[in-house]
């Protein structure tokens, strides 16, 4: 474990190391001019390196949407012409943005509402909520949307029991509809909702809660007139980020939406791309360019949002105890709560899920399914080829995560220290923002077929790809951590005469450790399950596996998916297990330094 002393004797020793120099002045001279521009340096560096991943590929969509790829090949605006003129881009913008509304309050209703109980009453069964959204964190979206799919499908045990109850034919659930994608969405946001909202009820002040209960004011007039109130600007910046990456999603809308024949922008991009012979690239490319205008509208709208909420900061330097809500008798309906929202997204898939993977075909939980039940879907996952997928899947998780950690453990140490081009460094990291998923592989296969670089098709454009898409969550990770280190260690060691790398190999590196390693965590799992950036650039040896579940599903592999699925959720669980008794270590041996 390293101690004070040790990190003292390390900030000595690259003083040492620094002065251990030729002796000649000359090479002495030169050593120490570059020493004191090693900044500078890897500031360039650093602005060189990103730009060249994040700004050709908008460049070469830009190019490709005022291309007119039907005629000529010259530059107009036929592209935008014949997308605004389509009667489709309009009923695929309101079905959007409806979707996108309705999944957003539904994920906030569900969020908050778990939040509130388990931040902020005396519940019982409050593990249950953090365990429910910790092991959501690394199952596959497509994995969620299809166990759902199979529960309120027409033959799932919800329309069954209906229909057995009632004599009807009808379904009481149309899960291929409107209502249905919103509902799936809105449950795959939940968890996410419930640790940021958590996060905020967690920290503010309860004075002015426990000031209205003295005065006489009710459980629900409290939630009504004070704690609503005091959250409502992370409620409205979540909502406005859960309405971004909404308007993004493509699981959701190709397997619910496309079925029931309702068409968004992510699918109809889609559609461009796989569903016409030759590819529509110019078409697609167009819609890509007018969905980026309105991602960059929200994500300004969510930056205000975000940037006027300390007007309702309740934390200050006086220290506070948050007493908890005494429920009574109502703790005990605040944790059946917490029992449905952990039955509903987690035991149910899971249990939905492994009944689908010992049977042959899909049937209806019943008497007669129970003699078809086998184990042949666990011998055909193991003995056919799975084993490259995997091995695909975790080599461009760690390479993505690993790559985008170091660049921006690296961007902000410069964004944070305000170092000359720290701000450009940032900008340049945060920018892929802007990029759903979908068309950030559309923009990325634009850029390789046109450069000679063969990449196309291979895990190597997917791992250029993913590095890029996930460099704005590393930067507020790694941002994040920079912002607890006080500058006086490395001014320290910067007296005793060691450089700028030396400070960050030293000093800044195992401090930071930590926040890398949860950095690395996330961006690692987000990679191994994502769908939206993989689909269009993976290639018959490149696929990954949320690609490969996908194409299960399409086929009609219900029951192979299920089981491959299932594996591939254990293994995520104990790899996101290992990491987080890692990571703990490692906080502790952080503040053992302090």
């Amino acid at each position: 474990m390293t101690t004070s002393a040790d990190l003292a004797h390390d900030i000595r020793s690259a003083g040492e190391n620094r002065t251990a120099l030729p002796a000649d002045s000359v090479v002495a001279a030169l050593w120490a001019r570059l020493s004191a521009y090693q900044t500078l340096v890897l500031a360039m560096l650093l602005i060189v390196v990103l730009a060249a991943l994040v700004l050709p590929p908008f460049l070469f969509l830009l190019k490709a949407s005022i291309v007119d790829s039907h005629g000529s090949g010259e530059w107009s605006l036929a592209n935008f012409e014949a997308v605004l003129e389509s009667r489709r881009f309009l009923v695929s913008s309101a079905n959007s943005l409806a979707f996108a509304a309705g999944s957003a309050v539904l994920a906030l209703i569900i969020g908050w509402m778990t939040a509130w109980i388990v931040e902020r009453t005396n519940t019982p069964l409050k593990p249950l909520a953090y365990l429910t959204a910790i092991i959501s964190l690394g199952t596959p979206y497509i994995l969620y949307v299809t166990a759902w799919l199979l529960v309120f499908g027409k033959a799932g045990p919800i329309n069954q029991l209906y229909r057995a109850l009632t004599g009807t034919s009808d379904v009481l659930i149309d899960i291929y509809s409107m209502p249905g994608m919103i509902m799936v969405e809105g449950f795959l946001w939940s968890p996410l909702a419930f640790l940021l909202v958590g996060a905020t009820l967690r920290n503010a002040n309860p004075e002015l809660e426990e000031a209205a209960r003295v005065s006489g004011a009710g459980l629900g007039a409290t939630i009504r007139r004070v704690t609503l109130r005091l959250s409502l600007p992370s409620i409205l910046a979540l909502s406005m980020l859960v309405f971004i990456r909404a308007i993004e999603a493509f699981e959701v809308p190709a397997l619910v939406g496309l079925p029931g024949r309702i068409s968004v922008l992510t699918t109809d991009i889609y559609g461009n791309m796989v569903a016409k012979a030759p590819p529509d690239i110019g078409g697609a490319s167009a819609l890509s360019v007018l969905m980026l205008a309105l991602v960059l509208v929200l994500l300004a709208l969510y930056g205000r949002l975000s940037r006027h909420a300390e007007r309702f900061a309740t934390v200050t330097g006086k220290g506070f105890r948050p007493r908890p809500f005494e429920l009574g008798r109502l703790r005990y309906a605040a944790a059946a709560v917490l029992v449905a929202n952990f039955v509903l997204l987690l035991v149910v898939p899971i249990a939905m899920l492994t009944w689908v993977s010992l049977l042959p075909f899909y049937q209806p939980i019943g008497p007669a399914a129970l003699k078809l039940v086998t184990l042949d879907n666990y011998r055909t996952v193991f003995s056919a080829d799975h084993f490259e997928l995997i091995a695909n899947t975790l080599l461009v998780a760690v390479a993505t995560a690993t790559i985008a950690v170091a660049l921006t453990f690296a961007a902000a140490w410069l964004a944070v220290r305000r170092a000359p081009g720290g701000w450009a460094v940032e900008r340049l990291a945060t920018i892929p923002l802007v990029f759903p998923g979908l068309i950030l592989g559309i923009a990325v296969m634009q850029l390789f077929l046109h450069l000679p670089i063969p990449l196309y098709g291979t895990l190597g454009i997917l791992i250029w790809a993913f590095v890029i898409n996930y460099l704005p969550y590393g930067m507020r990770y790694s941002a994040a951590g920079m912002l607890q280190i006080h500058r006086e260690l490395e001014e320290s060691a910067e007296m005793c005469g060691a450089s700028a790398f030396t400070r960050l190999r030293r000093i800044v590196a195992p401090l930071l450790a930590p926040a890398l390693l949860a950095g690395w965590l996330f961006i690692f799992l987000m990679a191994a399950r994502v769908l939206s950036l993989a689909i269009l650039l993976a290639g018959p040896r490149s696929q990954t596996m949320a690609v490969a579940l996908f194409d299960l599903w399409t086929n009609g592999q219900g029951t192979e998916l299920a089981a491959l699925g299932l594996i591939w959720s254990m293994l995520m669980a104990m790899i996101a297990a290992v990491f987080y008794a890692v990571a703990r270590r490692s906080a502790a041996s952080a503040l053992a330094r302090t």
